[in-house]
């Protein structure tokens, strides 16, 4: 069963337009574990030239869904119901990763945290995640086709 959840994740992942057109990478994949990085490119940078808020959000948000995603039981979907970043430093180029690992998965909700590192793992930010547990909705899209879940789902 836990393979066949680490499979679905990859899948889904290798199917998301999304992912594929931000440049997201998924580098790991084990139970109640995820790391996703990015190389930074000029499209990805702010006003000032640091990664912009708003992908660090991205990595963090893909990094602790889809760790969630590993340890859902069959049957069940979950959706982001709360995501907290703190930024504490900027990135200024090269790789950046986001771990996801998951702190508590329960039957109707789950939390998960996300640190996300550059090259010489200078801490950029920490990230916070919880996520409501559903049952799966029959006839759901699939991922990376219009209508599907979340980015992070």
């Amino acid at each position: 069963m836990a393979e066949d959840a680490l499979e679905d994740v990859r899948q889904r992942f290798a199917r998301s337009e999304f992912h594929n057109w931000i440049g997201m990478r998924l580098d790991r994949v084990e139970p109640g574990e995820v790391n996703v990085s990015i190389d930074l490119e000029p499209r990805h940078l702010n006003l000032v030239g640091v990664a912009h808020g708003g992908l660090v959000v991205t990595l963090a948000d893909t990094a602790t869904g889809l760790a969630y995603r590993t340890v859902l039981e069959p049957g069940t979907s979950h959706l982001t119901s709360h995501l907290s970043v703190t930024f504490l430093a900027p990135g200024h180029g090269g790789r950046i990763t986001a771990r996801g690992r998951v702190v508590k998965a329960g039957r109707r909700f789950g939390y998960a945290e996300a640190d996300i590192v550059d090259e010489r793992e200078t801490l950029l930010a920490r990230a916070a995640a919880t996520f409501t547990v559903l049952p799966e909705r029959a006839g759901a899209p699939s991922p990376g086709r219009a209508g599907a879940p979340s980015a992070d789902q």
